[in-house]
C-alpha cells in the first residue's frame, strides 16, 4: 500500500518539479544552435537517453506548439519522463524496442504517416549506453522518414551514475544543440545505419 502511495506520488510530483528544474536551467543557460530551422516533413529525431533531459525545449525551440509524439519506457521511471514530457506539450508512445516493440513500431509508423515527428532514444530505455537498438531503423527503414541526430552538449554539467551516464545542465552555462543532415536510412544494411547513428550521436563528444 505504501508503495503504491509512494509511485502515485511521485508520478504527480516528479514532472512538476522536473518541468519546472528544466525550465530554469533552460531560461538562465546561453543556447547555441547549428541549424536555423528544422524541415517541414516528419522526422525521426534520435538522442542518446542520457541527453534527454533537454531535448523537449530544444524542439520547442524550433516548432512551437509541438507536433511530436516521444517513445518513452512504459517501466516506472520512463512513466516519470513521459509525466514531465507531457509538461511541454509532447505526446506519448509507450514502449520499447525491448518491450511492446511490435505496437511501438506500428504506432510509430501510423504517427509518421499522420504527420507527427518522432522521439526516440535509440540507446533506451535501459541500454547498454550508447549501443543503438533496432527500433529507430526498422521504423525508419519501413516509412522512409529520415532521422535527424540531436546532440546535446552543456559546458557545465552534473553527470549521474546511473546506466545512462543521464546529464544535468547547470544553471547559468552554456547548451551546444547540435542537429545532424536529415539521414535517409532506408535502403541500408542494418548494421551500416547503426553505425551511422552512433557515429553520429558521437560527433562532438560522449
Amino acid at each position: 500500500m505504501l508503495k503504491k502511495f509512494l509511485r502515485s506520488f511521485a508520478s504527480f510530483a516528479v514532472p512538476v518539479v522536473g518541468a519546472f528544474f528544466i525550465r530554469i536551467i533552460y531560461a538562465t543557460s546561453k543556447k547555441n544552435f547549428s541549424v536555423e530551422s528544422l524541415p517541414d516533413e516528419p522526422i525521426i529525431y534520435a538522442c542518446w537517453h542520457g541527453d534527454l533531459m533537454m531535448f523537449a525545449h530544444s524542439y520547442l525551440h524550433f516548432k512551437n506548439p509541438p507536433h511530436v509524439k516521444a517513445v518513452i519506457s512504459s517501466h516506472f521511471d520512463g512513466t516519470l519522463i513521459a509525466g514531465t514530457l507531457k509538461k511541454f506539450g509532447l505526446e506519448i508512445i509507450a514502449g520499447s524496442s525491448n518491450k511492446n516493440a511490435v505496437r511501438v513500431l506500428i504506432e510509430g509508423i501510423k504517427a509518421l504517416k499522420d504527420g507527427y515527428d518522432i522521439g526516440i532514444t535509440p540507446d533506451g530505455p535501459r541500454g547498454p549506453r550508447h549501443e543503438v537498438a533496432d527500433g529507430v531503423i526498422a521504423m525508419a527503414q519501413k516509412t522512409g522518414a529520415k532521422v535527424i541526430l540531436v546532440e546535446i552538449r552543456p559546458t557545465k554539467f552534473w553527470q549521474l551514475s546511473s546506466w545512462d551516464r543521464f546529464v544535468v545542465p547547470k544553471p547559468f552555462g552554456e547548451i551546444n544543440f547540435y542537429y545532424s543532415e536529415p539521414l535517409m536510412i532506408k535502403g541500408m544494411e542494418k548494421e551500416e545505419a547503426r553505425s551511422l547513428i552512433k557515429e553520429g550521436l558521437l560527433k562532438h563528444g560522449k
